[in-house]
Formats: C-alpha cells, sequence, structure tokens
C-alpha cells in the first residue's frame, strides 16, 4: 500500500514527516532519506502496537492532490512511502512448532489459570519478551 506523507524543513531544523492519513503519526530525520525511513518504520510501529491493544486501524486513502488542498501543508514536499500491511494483520495464522511435553502441560496448566488459550498466551510471552529484549537493546 502507498501512503501519502508530506516532508516539512524549517530553517535550523532536522526534516519533519507528517502522514495525514493515519492520525497521529509523524517522524523526523537529518536527510530527506532518513525522514521516509523513519516515518515508514513510524507507521509500521503504529499498526503494529493498534494491533496489540485491538484497536481499529484507521487508514484513509486520499490522493496527494486532495491533500495538498489543506492550508496545513502548504510548502511541503511530498512522497509516497510503501508498505506491504500483508504482514501487519491481526488474522491468525496456523503454525507447527514442536515443544517437549512437560513444556507444552506448563503452558497449557498457566493458560487455563489466566483463563487464555494456548495461542493467545504464547503470542502474549513473544510479544513481551520481544519489547523487553528491544529495549535492553536500545538501552546499550
Amino acid at each position: 500500500m502507498d501512503i501519502p506523507v508530506v516532508i516539512f524543513k524549517d530553517e535550523g531544523s532536522v526534516y519533519g514527516v507528517n502522514v495525514p492519513d493515519i492520525k497521529g503519526v509523524h517522524s523526523w530525520g537529518d536527510t530527506i532519506e532518513d525522514a521516509l525511513k523513519n516515518v515508514k518504520e513510524a507507521i509500521a510501529s503504529h499498526i503494529e502496537t493498534l494491533l496489540e491493544l485491538g484497536e481499529t486501524i484507521d487508514i484513509t486513502k486520499n490522493k496527494i492532490e486532495d491533500l495538498q488542498r489543506n492550508p496545513t501543508h502548504a510548502g511541503g514536499i511530498w512522497a509516497l512511502v510503501t508498505l506491504d500491511l500483508d504482514k501487519l494483520d491481526s488474522k491468525p495464522e496456523r503454525i507447527n512448532i514442536s515443544l517437549p511435553r512437560f513444556v507444552l502441560n506448563k503452558i497449557d496448566r498457566y493458560a487455563i489459570i489466566r483463563h487464555e488459550t494456548r495461542s493467545g498466551l504464547l503470542s502474549h510471552a513473544a510479544l513481551q519478551l520481544i519489547d523487553t529484549e528491544s529495549k535492553s537493546l536500545d538501552s546499550a
């Protein structure tokens, strides 16, 4: 999916990027290339967060020509950011994994206590581990 973005640069500042079709998404970069790379990551992160929270993803699909009429975008540089939204959905996908029986039994018992499914528990545990590891890598 191509998503229109508008880039602004004030004198003495970095390049700021707004995403008019996705409320609340913006980013920046020292160069136009960095700004476009960063806004692509910001869009993906925003969508992933909404999916994790079970919230609706609202992406309007305006043409750049229509967005340019908005006075708040005057003087901006327009670009399209391409995202593969097929990788960013909450549709369950069946996978085949192998676990030792004692681990599977522990997972099932814990899932029952938490009133979750096995899949839900494994998903939450994986996301928590990834978030924790990402934060520790970012601070290093």
